[in-house]
């Protein structure tokens, strides 16, 4: 009998957390931990192991190995390689910075998982997370969809407990996402922004908020919350990894859920196979079961422009796209 899988590939501060929630899930009988350093892995799931005989965790199979694991495998996220640090200056580093070595992390990365498995969906956590999608969906053969990236979906999140902070309401109750790069350039498409009906233009007179709603200002202050966190803390994990859980609860329970995740365009928005970035997409047991192209005002369409050349830029770095 099949037993729900999954496998995590590398359990540094996010990938431990992808464990974490991915063994509170209750969703995977079985999860293996895969790390350059094994002994790492080794512990992360000893740990956890003994976690299960306690009363709310539910008695998964956790344990550490190698990419053989992924052969049976029904979902694969991958948080290899090293992440953004924290700044001494406290500017905001750019995670562009890290596609050189991030590329050869990624490629090693899919080159064993492709050695046993091309049906398993791969979720991708690795930054520059826009480059590394490129990498590992036109690189490997892999099958149309299966590969994707937690994308926008933390910066949306952080937008949408943004406005709700604002208008002092749940941040469930907002509708909202941002496209474009996991990154300095990731845009809020606040034309389709809405609290149960209530649009960007009404928001301010519906809902008493302490700032006037601002385009720039919203879209500047999306991105500080990423470095806000890195600075305090000298890392984010949190965030990103119950992002890559939810898209594996979306994938194994085939929720068809729309969220902003990471893939390669195919026509939309003038751009064909020659770049990865963030827009709303079906998710379910296929992956990405369909990209929705929604239409964007001229700000936004002019963001996207901006986002997508900034992406090309870390891709040459990572040695990627048609001309490498």
């Amino acid at each position: 009998m099949k037993r729900n899988k999954l496998v995590v590939v590398g359990v540094g501060h996010v990938g431990s957390y992808v464990l974490a929630d991915a063994m509170k899930l209750g969703l995977f009988s079985e999860i293996a931990v895969i790390d350059v350093e094994q002994d790492v892995a080794f512990g992360e799931a000893l740990d956890q192991a003994h976690a299960t005989a306690l009363t709310y965790m539910s008695n998964t199979t956790v344990r550490s190995g190698d990419y053989s694991e992924c052969a049976d495998a029904d979902v694969i996220i991958c948080a290899a390689g090293p992440s953004m640090l924290k700044s001494e200056d406290d500017a905001m580093p750019d995670r562009a910075q890290l596609a050189a070595v991030n590329a050869e992390v990624i490629r090693e990365v899919l080159a064993g998982i492709t050695k046993y498995t091309k049906d398993a969906i791969i979720i991708l956590i690795t930054n520059p997370l826009d480059s590394m999608v490129y990498i590992a969906e036109n690189e490997f053969g892999y099958p149309k969809g299966r590969v994707f990236g937690t994308g926008t979906m933390l910066d949306s999140a952080r937008l949408r407990k943004i406005i709700a902070d604002n208008y002092d309401i749940d941040p469930k109750s907002v509708t909202g996402y941002m496209m474009g790069e996991h990154g300095h350039t990731a845009f809020p498409v606040l034309s389709r922004l809405n609290v149960q009906g209530f649009g960007e233009k009404e928001l301010d007179q519906v809902f008493q908020g302490k700032e006037p709603l601002s385009r720039e200002g919203i879209k500047k202050q999306v991105v500080k919350a990423a470095f806000d966190v890195l600075n305090g803390k000298g890392w984010t994990n949190a965030g990103v990894a119950q992002a890559a859980v939810t898209l594996a609860k979306a994938v194994m329970l085939d929720e068809r859920s729309v969220y902003p995740v990471c893939t390669t365009l195919h026509g939309q928005y003038g751009y064909d196979g020659d770049v990865a970035l963030s827009m709303p997409c079906i998710v379910g047991k296929n992956g990405i079961e369909q990209q929705l192209e929604i239409e964007l005002d001229a700000q936004e369409m002019e963001w996207l422009h901006q986002s997508a050349e900034y992406i090309k830029e870390a891709m040459q770095v990572a040695n990627t796209g048609k001309n490498s």
